[in-house]
């Protein structure tokens, strides 16, 4: 048996992953559900960094201004893993949007790959096999309890903002064993 690689990342690649194989689960193609993936993750880094203090809000005109570009490119949103992600058609398909532009696909798959290294194939697999255990639908509503489960363990609040911790891939294949047996 090969042993378990120890992965030190911080959490924003494993969630931009996971969302990205909720996604394809869901019924989205592979680059459609990169750019959920990358959104769901930067709306949540996003969402938590104004929590700690360390994000401010945009101005209320560049708000206004993306929302302006938004409507002129006919963009509107995805439900997605509990969040409303800006997304627009392109003629390569669904893209979600950072800002007003589309997500680049390849940029999202470089960043993945950057970031986890020679290990990027044995996690996608691992997430992928937990993301099977599970209906769909019933994926999508869970999805984030079960990285919440799975996440890297890094310390609470401002502290642990950007840190890397450990991927424990046991800990996935524990919550697929669950889901098996609970399925």
């Amino acid at each position: 048996m090969t042993p378990t690689p120890v992965i030190r990342i911080n959490r924003a690649p494993v969630l931009t992953l996971w969302a990205s194989i909720v996604a394809r689960r869901s019924g989205y193609g592979e680059e459609e559900a990169l750019t959920l993936g990358r959104a769901v993750a930067g709306l949540t880094a996003q969402s938590k960094g104004r929590r700690l203090g360390i994000y401010t809000p945009g101005s209320e005109a560049a708000r206004k201004r993306v929302v302006t570009e938004r409507e002129e490119m006919g963009a509107g949103s995805v439900a997605f893993m509990g969040r409303e992600l800006p997304c627009v058609r392109t003629e390569l398909g669904l893209r979600a949007l950072s800002g007003s532009s589309p997500i680049d696909p390849k940029g999202v798959r470089a960043y993945l790959s950057s970031r986890f290294k020679e290990h990027l194939a044995v996690v996608e697999g691992q997430l992928t096999a937990l993301a099977t255990t599970f209906d769909p639908a019933e994926l999508e509503t869970r999805a984030m309890d079960l990285y919440m489960r799975f996440r890297p363990e890094v310390p609470k609040g401002e502290a642990g903002w950007g840190r890397m911790g450990l991927l424990d891939l046991d800990k996935v294949a524990g919550l697929a064993e669950e889901g098996r047996a609970a399925g």
